[in-house]
């Protein structure tokens, strides 16, 4: 597999995003509205139209709900951090991890959401424990890359499939020991054999979307969105406390769709709190409170697993 730095529009993208952060946003989100929004709505209409629902897509299960980088787009950053701290219980995540294998799942599982995993020193165990249990699904790891080293790298990378990094910065050059690492990597091919690695350039002090509101360096609109969001149709999102919120525009927690001490998350997906969301959101924003102004923009791996289904059934 490969080992690829991008800078998302390279060096004009970069000169946008520092000096010209919020007509970069916009510019950005107009375009990617434009790009995803048929296929956004396609899979809508198909998951609403389901007799069974389709599994996630994408589970986010968050272990401890810390980051350690400053980033001003995030209401998350140690700066602005305001949730309290939590870290989850490990046998509460066996018993997650065990739902899934029961649910059989397949799709993409990540061990983030508003955190920094390798801030969780179980980081590596857990990993080696949901490729034992669910060995169909993808693992993503998702990582700011500031605790990274080739030693963590190596014991991890048995036990993934996909490994981001977004090197946050404000001189546009990778930080020192993801320097190293992309090094190591490139000299040692073996490692990545059978794992795609990315690493992200991305600026620390960039505008994206106002994240429902919580963003501390975009305010919320006041136009309300009638752009498609999949989130609830394709993501779970699941807090270290055993809460399944909306999504991970939601980083104060305030939403609550169900919970895996009480209940399974096959249960929390099909159930009656997320069938209430997903009618609201079937034909847009407007329909629910948390999500009517809100920007967010879906991402392009959560658009192309929906492309990928829907392209399946027209075949």
């Amino acid at each position: 597999m490969s080992v690829e730095i991008s800078t998302y529009g390279g060096k004009l993208g970069w000169l946008a995003r520092k000096y010209l952060p919020s007509a970069a946003s916009s510019a950005y989100l107009k375009l990617q509205y434009i790009k995803r929004r048929k296929a956004s709505q396609e899979y809508i209409d198909y998951f609403c139209g389901s007799p069974v629902k389709p599994q996630p897509l994408n589970i986010l299960l968050e272990t401890i709900n810390r980051c350690n980088s400053t980033c001003s787009f995030c209401a998350a950053n140690r700066n602005d951090e305001s949730r309290p701290f939590c870290r989850m219980d490990e046998a509460l995540f066996r018993k997650t991890v065990s739902q899934l294998a029961e649910w059989n799942y397949s799709g993409y599982l990540s061990l983030f959401a508003n955190n920094e995993p390798f801030m969780d020193t179980r980081i590596i165990e857990f990993h080696k424990y949901i490729r034992e249990k669910l060995p169909e699904a993808k693992i993503k790891v998702f990582t700011n890359g500031l605790l990274l080293d080739h030693k963590k790298f190596e014991e991890i990378a048995p036990y993934t499939d996909l490994f981001i990094i977004n090197n946050y910065c404000e001189d546009g050059k990778l930080h020192a020991n993801i320097a190293e690492l992309y090094k190591y990597l490139k000299r040692n091919p073996s490692l990545h054999e059978k794992i795609d690695v990315q690493i992200k350039i991305r600026y620390i002090g960039e505008v994206l979307t106002n994240r429902a509101g919580s963003s501390p360096n975009k305010k919320e609109t006041k136009k309300v969105i009638t752009e498609p969001c999949l989130f609830p149709y394709t993501d779970m999102v699941i807090y270290p406390d055993g809460k399944a919120g909306i999504c991970c525009c939601d980083v104060k927690e305030v939403t609550n769709l169900g919970n895996v001490n009480s209940e399974t998350m096959q249960e929390i997906w099909t159930g009656k709190k997320y069938e209430s969301l997903r009618k609201k959101l079937q034909d847009g924003r407007q329909g629910n409170k948390f999500c009517e102004h809100c920007d967010f923009v879906d991402t392009g791996l959560r658009v192309k697993l929906a492309r990928t289904v829907n392209n399946g059934r027209s075949k």
